[in-house]
């Protein structure tokens, strides 16, 4: 298979990438890194990433930025920051790649553990993630030509519990060949609509 990970650099897409690219094809994307440069805030540099690959068989995104703050911290703008920057662009990169990904390929994004485990000043995660699951159970009834959708939803990965584990209090940090695993599953199997989650 012919599969775009964008994300890549990033622990979660490194994850999926050590996975998969000993049997598949990887074409590695990313605002600042990878085989081709995208930003996902822009409609047009989806479609010329999606031009210059051509015909693929899945899409694995593990890119979204959110906004983190105490509740009374928070401001709508945040919190549609946080929509936009997370929610909106996996969707454009699915509805933009409705075209490109071939008959019975796939599509997986990539949410997180805090609408189901919350950590204090993370509501700005937590409604993205709980966004993204819908979307995808949603999206999956409706999907073309056998297409298939999932997102993975991992836990704080050991890989970045020093960076991150203070914000995590008492969570167990989850392997990085574990994530890569949630992301085979949906890539080989044949599950969609599904929040697959790594805790």
């Amino acid at each position: 298979m012919k599969i775009i990970v964008i994300g890549a650099a990033g622990a979660i897409g490194q994850a999926a990438v050590a996975e998969l690219s000993s049997r598949h094809e990887i074409v590695t994307a990313g605002r600042s890194s990878g085989d081709i440069r995208v930003d996902l805030a822009d409609d047009a540099s989806i479609e010329a990433m999606y031009a210059e690959t051509g015909p693929v068989e899945a899409v694995i995104c593990a890119a979204g930025e959110v906004s983190f703050g105490r509740l009374a911290e928070m401001t709508g703008e945040k919190y549609l920051y946080s929509m936009k920057n997370k929610v909106l662009t996996q969707i454009n990169l699915v509805l933009k790649g409705l075209s490109v990904v071939s008959d019975g390929g796939s599509f997986t994004l990539t949410s997180g553990i805090l609408d189901r485990d919350p950590v204090r000043g993370g509501s700005g995660a937590a409604t993205t993630n709980g966004a993204l699951g819908g979307f995808v159970k949603a999206a999956a009834i409706d999907m073309p030509r056998g297409l298939r959708i999932n997102v993975v939803s991992p836990g704080l990965l050991e890989v970045s519990a020093d960076r991150y584990g203070a914000i995590f209090p008492g969570h167990d940090p989850v392997s990085s060949r574990r994530v890569g695993l949630a992301y085979a599953k949906c890539v080989e199997g044949g599950l969609t609509g599904q929040v697959v989650t790594v805790d």
